[in-house]
């Protein structure tokens, strides 16, 4: 039996309060991370596949930049039901099935024989990872207190690009030994375990887990409200500046990932001349750069709220000084000679624009509310025109100039001022964000009098 400790003043100390708290939450954030690290490997092992899919089956880079859209446009279109069905019946089953069905997919695209084969896979793929991010936040706001929520955001999404900076490195090596379709029956196999391992230990509710003792639930604080069958406030949110000013900031976020993620090593092949193995250890730098922003984002982001009488002004002022620094490194990247000094510089404008990804994960939960998982679904899909536009523009580019007579650099290069174009409008953006109220609150503290 245990028993209170008793103070000079003659109050007893709950038991509770003595008690260490445990470290479940640690363990959430494992399954978070490795979600992430294997969603953005199977996402991003397509870029290394281009070339050798392209001399097989004979596509153009206008060909091909339709199939990457595929994948983009159906997890564009699929982000809000997915996210809806984690509001209305918790994240556990739709995680879980989100890895299956994106594994099972990921296997099926080595079995394409051509464009159309391709469409429909990489369609049907895009469709499977659709709501991944909008149920993790859900997860995050359920097992986390707001003072570690920048940390959490900033490795999760660490995880993201470490995942892809693993990917073209990896899939370079197995596309040498097996070609591409066997990279894509084994990338495949993997999230299978991990579906199985979440499922089974993963629950809703922090306080429903046989792990966490009391002073874990009072560390994590006041959970959110259950998964909620209520309407979800549309024209509140429509009509909302916050929403199309974060959905604008992630388009242009998400314009500059997609070239690295699917485009970035068949620019160094054939812009810069770099093989298929040195090319996937260079995109691999570039992603780098990315897995240090997000991880040194979360944390100055945290630092910087704890600072800050408001902490919506200082997620601006990251914001907006990240993207100015990355359109500025871009544009640099350019004017190098070198492959490997240009590939530093991509790093760096990767590193510089991963800054303030936490900070706009925090400002998208805080307008949220107790419809994050749909909101959430909402702006994440608002960054899928940019993610398209990108992964059609830079091959139709390249193929126009090519049609002009350019070759190499001054085939590839001048593309790349675009994306510049895109992080300078999203530091605008930046500059007007206000998270000071979330959507449709008004509505639900009425719908909740007796």
């Amino acid at each position: 039996m245990t028993s209170s400790r008793t103070l000079p003043s003659g109050q007893d100390v709950p038991p509770a309060r003595r008690e260490a708290p445990t470290h479940a939450r640690l363990v959430v954030l494992a399954f978070l991370c490795l979600l992430s690290f294997v969603l953005y490997l199977d996402r991003v092992c397509m870029g290394q596949a281009v070339g050798p899919i392209q001399d097989e089956l004979g596509l153009s880079n206008t060909q091909m930049g339709m199939v990457l859209m595929a994948f983009t446009l159906a997890y564009g279109l699929f982000e809000i039901p997915t996210g809806r069905w984690g509001d209305r019946f918790g994240s556990r089953a739709v995680l879980t099935r989100i890895v299956l069905w994106w594994s099972a997919f990921t296997a099926l695209t080595g079995a394409c024989t051509g464009v159309g084969t391709l469409l429909a896979v990489r369609f049907l793929f895009g469709a499977g990872e659709a709501g991944a991010y909008p149920n993790v936040a859900r997860v995050m706001a359920r097992w986390f207190p707001p003072s570690e929520r920048g940390r959490v955001q900033g490795l999760f999404m660490a995880s993201s690009l470490a995942g892809g900076m693993a990917a073209p490195v990896l899939a370079g090596y197995v596309i040498g030994v097996w070609g591409w379709r066997g990279m894509f029956g084994a990338f495949g196999v993997i999230g299978l375990a991990w579906a199985a391992a979440f499922a089974a230990w993963f629950r809703e509710d922090p306080a429903a887990h046989p792990a966490v003792n009391a002073a874990e639930r009072a560390l994590i604080g006041a959970a959110p409200p259950p998964p909620s069958h209520a309407h979800v406030p549309w024209r509140a949110a429509l009509t909302n500046r916050n929403i199309w000013l974060l959905g604008t900031i992630i388009s242009c976020g998400a314009a500059t990932s997609y070239l690295y993620y699917s485009w970035y090593p068949k620019y160094l092949q054939a812009a810069r001349d770099v093989g298929q193995i040195e090319s996937g250890w260079l995109v691999a730098l570039v992603l780098a750069g990315g897995v240090a922003g997000m991880m040194g984002g979360g944390i100055l982001g945290d630092r910087f709220i704890r600072r800050s009488a408001d902490g919506g002004r200082a997620r601006r002022r990251l914001g907006t000084g990240a993207f100015v620094v990355a359109a500025t490194l871009l544009l640099a990247s350019t004017a190098c000679d070198s492959a490997l000094t240009s590939t530093m510089l991509a790093a760096s404008s990767c590193l510089a624009m991963a800054c303030q990804q936490s900070a706009w994960w925090s400002s998208a939960s805080e307008i949220g509310g107790r419809n994050l998982g749909a909101l959430f679904g909402l702006l994440n899909m608002m960054g899928m025109p940019g993610a398209m536009a990108s992964q059609f523009f830079f091959g139709a580019w390249a193929d126009w100039r090519q049609a002009q007579g350019f070759t190499g650099r001054a085939q590839w290069d001048a593309g790349l001022f675009a994306y510049a174009g895109l992080l300078l409008l999203g530091a605008v953006c930046w500059g007007f964000v206000d998270t000071s109220r979330s959507i449709g609150e008004e509505q639900h503290r009425a719908a909740d009098k007796p």
